[in-house]
């Protein structure tokens, strides 16, 4: 079990982050920080994609090589994903900023009754 976790230690780093970000999530109720439990799901899913795309004593695709070549398509899409997350950060720390302004708290249990007193 040792040895399969020293040779495949990005993927227990993988599980160690998606259960991080799903426990702040779900268990915090400031909104800040299930942001930030967002952000590390999407870590931790980036990092999946880039360990399933490692190949042992792989050529880059530029040139013809021979052997085995690394595919770049797990890269465009983690780069891709990059940009959507920083977008989707940015949206989401302007409604934060948007409803604390609005009502003064980023507790979620107290929007809900706030908003039921409404």
């Amino acid at each position: 079990m040792i040895e399969l976790l020293a040779s495949k230690y990005t993927y227990a780093l993988l599980f160690v982050l998606l259960g991080i970000g799903i426990y702040m999530m779900i268990a915090n109720e400031n909104l800040v920080k299930k942001l930030i439990g967002v952000n590390l799901f999407q870590t931790a899913i980036f990092l999946f994609f880039i360990s399933t795309a490692y190949v042992e004593g792989g050529a880059a695709p530029i040139v013809p090589a021979e052997g085995d070549v690394a595919s770049p398509l797990p890269q465009v899409i983690v780069l891709t994903a990059i940009v959507v997350g920083i977008a989707l950060t940015a949206v989401g720390l302007a409604l934060i900023i948007r409803i604390y302004s609005e009502y003064g708290t980023l507790r979620e249990d107290t929007l809900r009754e706030v908003r039921a007193d409404e």
